[in-house]
């Protein structure tokens, strides 16, 4: 069990920085530029890979960002398929991470709970 764990930690891992790769460096819808691979959730048969991403911008920017994220999934799938070399090659899933607004805003929570004003100034 520890050593397939690996793998497919392994598998998961490659997939997030041929992702990140591909993002920043071939796809050229414009949507995509400026997002980052956070993380990638493989599925034990590595059917299903959901690739957690974060971006800047308001719900509008992150819904185009949506858009532009599924249709270069066709492509980005067939330019893993030429980088990775495992036996199911997984269908892509985008899912937005907001780790980074909910850190933010518990950051600012914590400062006007102590009485400090936060380093953005609001």
């Amino acid at each position: 069990m520890g050593k397939e764990f690996s793998r497919g930690a392994r598998v998961a891992e490659q997939i997030m920085r041929e992702v990140a790769e591909l993002l920043q460096l071939h796809v050229k819808d414009p949507r995509c530029r400026l997002v980052t691979v956070t993380e990638v959730e493989l599925s034990p048969d590595y059917a299903h890979a959901k690739v957690f991403y974060s971006a800047l911008g308001d719900a509008e920017r992150l819904a185009e960002i949506e858009r532009g994220l599924k249709s270069s999934a066709g492509f980005l799938r067939r330019e893993l398929g030429r980088r990775i070399h495992i036996h199911t090659l997984p269908e892509l899933h985008f899912v937005y991470d907001n780790a980074v607004e909910r850190g933010d805003r518990l950051s600012r929570l914590i400062d006007e709970a102590v009485g400090r004003p936060h380093p953005d100034g609001d």
